[in-house]
């Protein structure tokens, strides 16, 4: 998925996501490893909302996405902010820096759109590549409960000033793997809409498959939250946040 339409209305279709929090929630995080500001690598950043966060509380940020339309939004947004941000177009697992970074932060659910359990091994076995000796790294990831109990076969619809949009969901018979189509309706500057389409899938890999990925790369897995929470995720956690460190 190039998300080439898909970035135009990203933004306001995702005001309810609340990046500021979700910005202090991740810093919360790596303060608990004395990581309060260096280098940190917004992987997947999309449009840059959570990138701008970062930079504004004291991070050098570098931002990266596999798609180009997503990182010229990140690109506009950063310097009508006046915040100096790194944008690079790379793949999760295609990840290449120019050295190491402190931190790593992958947000909403980013990880879910790698395609099977070789990519996600292989990201993680990229990632310890540019990130320094006992750096953490924050992911969060949609469970399997959320795949399948909230997402499954169900309809959403979005109705937002300039953009409508309907989502629809197919779950596979696998009980992972979410099929995703989203309809848009945009408002023109007279006043008509045009629509697009845009379709994707996400997986929701398991516990074992992602502490293996991880382990495997040299990571630790030190912490599990379930969102914006101190507590470790329950049968019904909709999204679980992974905090592992790079042991060797």
């Amino acid at each position: 998925m190039s998300y080439s339409s898909f970035a135009s209305v990203y933004d306001e279709l995702t005001l309810n996501v609340d990046y500021k929090r979700r910005a202090e929630y991740i810093m919360s995080i790596l303060a608990d490893y004395d990581i309060k500001d260096g280098l940190l690598l917004d992987l997947a950043c999309g449009t840059g909302s959570l990138s701008l966060e970062f930079s504004k509380n004291g991070f050098e940020v570098i931002g990266t996405d596999a798609s180009p339309d997503m990182l010229m939004e990140a690109q506009n947004k950063a310097a009508e902010a006046g915040e100096n941000i790194l944008f690079l177009c790379q793949r999760m697992e295609e990840t290449d820096l120019y050295g190491t970074v402190r931190a790593i932060v992958c947000s909403l659910d980013s990880i879910n759109h790698l395609s099977n359990v070789t990519e996600l091994n292989k990201t993680f076995n990229t990632l310890k590549n540019f990130i320094d000796d006992g750096g953490i790294m924050v992911f969060d990831v949609n469970t399997v409960y959320k795949h399948q109990k909230i997402l499954g076969n169900n309809t959403f619809v979005y109705d937002e000033k300039n953009v409508f949009c309907v989502w629809q969901n197919n779950l596979y018979d696998d009980g992972v793997t979410v099929g995703i189509n989203l309809d848009f309706f945009v408002k023109d500057d007279k006043n008509k809409y045009n629509r697009f389409t845009e379709s994707f899938k996400e997986i929701a890999f398991t516990d074992a498959e992602i502490t293996n990925a991880v382990e495997s790369a040299g990571f630790k897995v030190v912490k599990k939250y379930a969102e914006f929470s101190c507590s470790a995720p329950k049968e019904d956690t909709q999204r679980a946040y992974y905090v592992i460190r790079r042991e060797y």
